[in-house]
């Protein structure tokens, strides 16, 4: 028996990081996945690992049309969508607005937009109907960053701010129908990367040893969390019975980050 017999989750973003964490763990509570990601071999790994309780979705979670898709393929296959899980982002490597140029600026804006912002729009509107049909949940990956500056640079701090305002705004319209909220980690080991048009899109968060170390240092708990860390609190969102009373609440996940300013 587990927190989400039965369940059934779309997870995107979900073939590294976090969101694999996620998948898994929501398998290993008794739930099934669907998991949306552009990188067709980490895909593949994680079918490989999840078996019949997962299917795999390769593609653009930016794209209206393949989350559409991927909600389809949900309710379609398994009958219903119990949990929307939006993972999806990129980094900005702290950039600062000042360096930039107006171009890189503005190729910029859009990339990291449409990517942290524009993509969980889209879930939540194309998960809503079988959400509301289910009394299910929505959850989305915010950010220390999303309280306050000195996590990214203004790009990336803007958007995770976005996302805060948007569990806010559809906890609010979406009551009581569906529960949506946040969950906000802090410094953690993944393949999160940069941005094409800075770029760094090849640069990944999880292969620089020097912003490992500094994440322990910075974190009063002494470590940089690995993605399994956070994945129990996306498994307590999306439980009925364990987050009943739960909208509009955004959990931090940093060590104890926040705590110190």
């Amino acid at each position: 028996m587990g927190w989400l017999d039965g369940q059934i989750a779309l997870v995107t973003g979900g073939g590294s990081g976090i969101g694999r964490a996620v998948a898994t763990r929501f398998v290993e509570e008794g739930g099934s996945v669907v998991v949306l990601d552009r990188n067709e071999e980490r895909l593949a790994g994680l079918q490989d690992e999840l078996d019949s309780e997962c299917i795999t979705i390769s593609g653009d979670a930016t794209s209206p049309e393949t989350v559409a898709r991927a909600v389809a393929t949900a309710v379609g296959r398994f009958g219903r969508l119990d949990a929307a899980i939006g993972n999806v982002g990129v980094f900005d490597w702290h950039k600062r607005l000042d360096k930039m140029t107006a171009v890189e600026l503005g190729e910029a804006t859009k990339e990291i937009f449409a990517i942290n912002v524009t993509s969980h729009l889209h879930l939540a509107r194309e998960a809503y109907g079988p959400l509301k049909a289910s009394g299910g949940s929505l959850t989305l990956t915010c950010s220390t960053a999303s309280f306050r500056g000195g996590g990214g640079g203004a790009l990336y701090t803007a958007t995770k701010f976005a996302l805060r305002g948007l569990v806010y705004q559809l906890a609010h319209e979406w009551a009581p129908d569906v529960r949506v909220n946040g969950v906000a980690p802090g410094g953690t080991v993944t393949s999160l990367s940069g941005l094409d048009a800075l770029g760094t899109g090849s640069r990944e968060v999880g292969e620089d040893e020097r912003i490992i170390s500094a994440i322990g240092t910075a974190t009063p708990l002494g470590f940089a969390a690995a993605p399994q860390d956070h994945a129990g609190l996306y498994v307590l969102l999306a439980s009925r019975e364990n987050s009943r009373g739960m909208t509009g609440s955004i959990i931090v996940s940093d060590g104890g980050l926040l705590a110190r300013i």
